[in-house]
């Protein structure tokens, strides 16, 4: 987009979730001003993005900040984002194919990565995010607290019972 780095606003914490075991810390933050419509019917508002200088198959990711923002409504199954326009419903949509292209994209991209040797240094780089501290000693182990009630759940079946804390 040839944004100078000069107009980001500095970040330091990680940026976690594209590619899994994998983090990127941030280059820092800006603010676009983002637009959807055509020249009949559109909104603007302005997002803040996160920059991370990241192999991705993503040029941008809209999450739960822009829906509310544009007060705009997704539906995953037919690829469509709906949101109110000053004139009508904005309606926004993709093909089957290119989402299909998108996904491929991305699984092709983690699994080299995962693959790559960068990954051991990525992973020495960053901290766990889960501790083994309290890790169960026994999957097959349960100690329900003292005040529990045992209640059956299936009339039918006796030995079919949940624990409930009372």
């Amino acid at each position: 987009m040839c944004i100078p780095r000069s107009e980001l606003c500095p970040m330091s914490s990680p940026f976690h979730g594209v590619i899994l075991g994998t983090q990127a810390y941030l280059l820092g933050q800006i603010n676009l001003p983002i637009t959807f419509g055509d020249r009949a019917n559109f909104r603007s508002e302005v997002l803040t993005f996160e920059v991370v200088e990241f192999l991705r198959s993503y040029h941008a990711i809209l999450g739960r900040l822009c829906y509310a923002k544009f007060m705009a409504i997704p539906n995953y199954t037919y690829l469509k984002l709906k949101m109110m326009g000053p004139n009508d419903v904005i309606t926004m949509g993709s093909t089957f194919s290119h989402a299909y292209m998108c996904d491929r994209e991305h699984y092709e991209l983690a699994t080299a990565i995962i693959n790559s040797a960068e990954l051991p240094r990525l992973r020495e780089s960053s901290t766990p995010a889960v501790s083994n501290c309290n890790k169960p000693t026994s999957l097959t182990t349960f100690h329900p607290p003292e005040e529990t009630k045992v209640v059956g759940i299936d009339p039918t079946d006796p030995t079919k019972t949940v624990w409930i804390r009372t």
